[in-house]
């Protein structure tokens, strides 16, 4: 293996005689998640810049606790290397700008011992151009696009800020959106806002919401048609996740699929009113958790009430998954408010001079 230079990149660069060689070399650097990578050649990644219309050098921004640049060189390489194409990197870029706005705390949301995943939601034109399907298995490998660039926000996390197990991520137990954990929401199939809309996005702009997220809880209810009902399925998973983890209010997600998302638009109910039902059902007591083996932790407090959300507007409603079958999902958040959720359209300017 030889060392090459090139005056565009700062990165490093290797020339290595075969395929399986750059896999070693990879493996054996740590820089993988134990899956093959594409190599980052510097045309691939010249390539991926271009489309984001940003030179090598771009500052996305600062991981202000380690105090670690990050640059569009960097994701680009490691976008390559997670089996992106051109057309997929804009959004690793948004992803990233979203993550690094202080209410996100990257840090925080990377090395906790609490093990979660940076879950993205893509909407707009960007779903149907990169021919994202938010529809079968839409929480598992759905398409190209969300596993690849999911996969890219992973390992520029590992790559970039070390968020390698026993480094800089100390989770106990992780899961496994944290080799990719992206989806696309299901706006055509529905008369609701979509989540960017809900979030103070402009119809017709494609944006990222970025959320520092548990691994997603299944619920299921074929048994009504009324909402209600149906959301007191949501509700009832939110509170055992309540009890079993974090009582503390945070950002949550529920995700809804067709069968069940009929019988809401069927009579009248949009995301606003789930959002406040949700919100005003959505509590526990902390005696509660003598239910679940946490008795000694209630002191003199028991008859104190928590809610999941401390505003309706922190609930994230998503419509995606298959045409059939009377499941949902619930995504409970890392750890209480810690971490916001946060939204961004793709391609917007951060701290931009005019």
């Amino acid at each position: 293996m030889n060392e090459i230079n090139d005056d565009v990149f700062a990165a490093q660069l290797y020339e290595v005689d075969s395929y399986d060689a750059v896999q070693e070399l990879c493996h054996s650097s740590r820089w993988t998640d134990g899956l093959p990578i594409i190599p980052p050649t510097p045309d691939l990644v010249r390539k991926f810049l271009a489309e984001a219309l940003v030179p090598p050098d771009h500052l996305v921004g600062v991981e202000p606790v380690r105090e670690r640049a990050i640059t569009a060189e960097q994701l680009a390489i490691n976008a390559v290397m997670a089996g992106c194409v051109a057309r997929h990197f804009p959004i690793v870029v948004a992803a990233f700008t979203a993550m690094l706005q202080d209410k996100f705390v990257l840090h925080g949301a990377t090395s906790s011992t609490g093990g979660c995943a940076i879950f993205i939601v893509i909407n707009g034109p960007a779903v149907q151009f990169l021919g994202i399907d938010p529809t079968f298995n839409v929480l598992g490998s759905s398409d190209r696009a969300t596993t690849c660039i999911g996969r890219a926000i992973r390992l520029s996390l590992k790559n970039i800020l070390d968020v390698r197990p026993g480094e800089a991520d100390r989770s106990t137990l992780g899961h496994p959106g944290k080799i990719s954990f992206c989806m696309g929401e299901d706006e055509s199939n529905t008369s609701w806002l979509s989540l960017a809309q809900d979030r103070g996005i402009p119809l017709n702009t494609s944006a990222i919401t970025v959320f520092a997220a548990g691994s997603p809880r299944q619920i299921m209810n074929e048994w009504t048609t009324n909402p209600e009902e149906i959301l007191d399925t949501y509700v009832s998973e939110i509170k055992a996740s309540m009890l079993n983890y974090s009582i503390h209010a945070g950002d949550w997600a529920i995700v809804i699929p067709p069968q069940l998302r009929a019988h809401f638009e069927h009579a009248g109910w949009d995301k606003r009113r789930i959002r406040e039902y949700v919100k005003t059902k959505a509590w526990v007591m902390r005696k509660d958790w003598a239910s679940c083996g946490k008795r000694a932790v209630i002191a003199n407090q028991g008859e104190r009430k928590y809610f999941a959300l401390e505003n309706s507007g922190d609930l994230l409603v998503i419509a995606a998954g298959g045409p059939a079958g009377g499941f949902g999902a619930v995504i409970p958040p890392w750890f209480g408010k810690t971490s916001r959720a946060t939204t961004m359209a793709i391609g917007a300017c951060v701290d931009c001079e005019i």
